[in-house]
C-alpha cells in the first residue's frame, strides 16, 4: 500500500509516496504533474524489491512553494534529491525522472555520482550544455514562439493553466499523448502569444484508456495552489545554463537508461534526435541502446506502464 508523508530535506519540506522495502527507487515527476504521475509504478517495482519513494517535487502538489524565483534553479532541484535521499536514512539512489524530473535526475548523477546507483531519464535525453542560453536560442529560432519562451511571460502561461484548470490539464495530457491525431516527430510547441497555449489545443471530451477521470481529479487537485512554483522552472532554464558552466562538456558516468516514445514531442526538439543518435557513444554508462515505445506519446510511464516497469526493473538488476 502507498503511504504518504512530509519529509523536511533541509531545504524545503517534500510531500511523499513511498512503498515497499529494499534498495531506495526515487521517482521524479514532470510538468504539469505530481507524484500521482508514477501511480503504475509502486506496485510493480515494489514486488521486485524496491523502496519506491515519489515527491511531488518543489513548487508542486503538498510540498513547498517558495516564492522566489531563483529559488528553482538546477542545484535547487538536485539538492532536494540529495537531501530527501539522507533523510530517507539511505546512502544511494537509483533515480528516475520523467519530462522535467529527467534533468533533475541527470544532473544528480552528474554532479553526485557517488550517491547514485543508476540513472533513468523518461522522454528527456541526457543534459549536454548547448553553445548558448536555450531561452535566447529558442528565441531566436522560433521568433519568441516555443513554448519555454511563452512560459517566461511572467504571469501569463499562470493565469491561463490556472482560469480553468481542470480543463487546461484534461487538453493539454492529450494533446501532448500519443493518443492525439496530430502526435508525431516532426511538431514543435509552438505557441501563439496573444492567443495562449491551452486555448489552442483540442478538448478531447473523452480520456484516454491510460488516464482516467480519477487521475484527472487528482491531478487538479495538485495544482491548487496555482501553477507559479512549476513555471519557476523554466524561468531558470538560461540561469541554470550559466550555473552548470564548470561541468560544459562533462558526461553522465553512472550507470543509465533512456526510454521516450517515438509520437512523443520533445524527442523531436531541434538537435534532440540527433543527440538520441550518438548517446551510446557519447554516455560509458548506458546500459543498452535507447529504449523506443511505439506508439507513446509524451507521458512514457503513463502511457506504457508494462515496458516501463519491466526496462526499470531489468536495469535496476544489472546496476552494481
Amino acid at each position: 500500500m502507498v503511504e504518504h508523508r512530509m519529509v523536511d530535506t533541509g531545504g524545503v519540506r517534500l510531500h511523499i509516496a513511498e512503498q515497499g522495502t529494499g534498495p531506495l527507487v526515487v521517482l521524479l515527476h514532470g510538468f504539469p504533474e505530481s507524484w500521482h504521475s508514477w501511480q503504475r509504478q509502486f506496485g510493480p517495482l515494489a514486488e521486485a524489491g524496491f523502496r519506491v519513494v515519489a515527491p511531488d517535487q518543489r513548487g508542486y502538489g503538498r510540498s513547498d512553494h517558495p516564492e522566489a524565483v531563483d529559488a528553482y534553479t538546477i542545484f535547487h532541484l538536485v539538492g532536494d534529491v540529495v537531501g530527501l535521499i539522507r533523510a530517507l536514512g539511505e546512502e544511494r539512489a537509483y533515480v528516475v525522472g520523467h519530462d522535467w524530473g529527467a534533468p533533475v535526475a541527470w544532473h544528480t548523477a552528474l554532479l553526485r555520482p557517488d550517491l547514485v546507483l543508476g540513472v533513468a531519464g523518461l522522454s528527456v535525453p541526457p543534459p549536454f550544455r548547448g553553445a548558448q542560453p536555450p531561452l535566447i536560442a529558442m528565441q531566436e529560432r522560433f521568433g519568441g514562439r516555443f513554448y519555454w519562451n511563452y512560459f517566461n511571460r511572467p504571469g501569463v502561461a499562470d493565469a491561463e493553466f490556472a482560469r480553468d484548470t481542470r480543463t487546461a490539464l484534461r487538453k493539454f495530457f492529450y494533446w501532448a499523448s500519443g493518443d492525439a491525431p496530430d502526435a508525431g516527430e516532426d511538431r514543435q510547441p509552438l505557441v501563439d502569444p496573444e492567443r495562449g497555449w491551452v486555448s489552442a489545443m483540442p478538448d478531447p471530451g473523452v480520456l484516454p484508456e491510460w488516464f482516467g477521470e480519477d487521475d484527472l481529479d487528482a491531478l487538479t487537485e495538485s495544482f491548487s495552489q496555482g501553477f507559479t512554483g512549476a513555471l519557476n522552472w523554466y524561468r531558470n532554464l538560461d540561469r541554470n545554463w550559466e550555473l552548470t558552466a564548470p561541468w560544459h562538456g562533462a558526461v553522465v558516468t553512472s550507470p543509465a537508461l533512456y526510454i521516450y516514445g517515438d509520437r512523443d514531442l520533445v524527442p523531436a526538439f531541434p538537435g534532440t534526435p540527433e543527440l538520441i543518435e550518438k548517446l551510446p557513444a557519447l554516455m560509458p554508462g548506458l546500459r543498452r541502446a535507447p529504449l523506443k515505445l511505439p506508439g507513446c506519446g509524451h507521458w512514457t510511464q503513463q502511457e506504457r506502464p508494462d515496458e516501463v516497469n519491466a526496462a526499470l526493473i531489468e536495469f535496476f538488476r544489472t546496476c552494481p
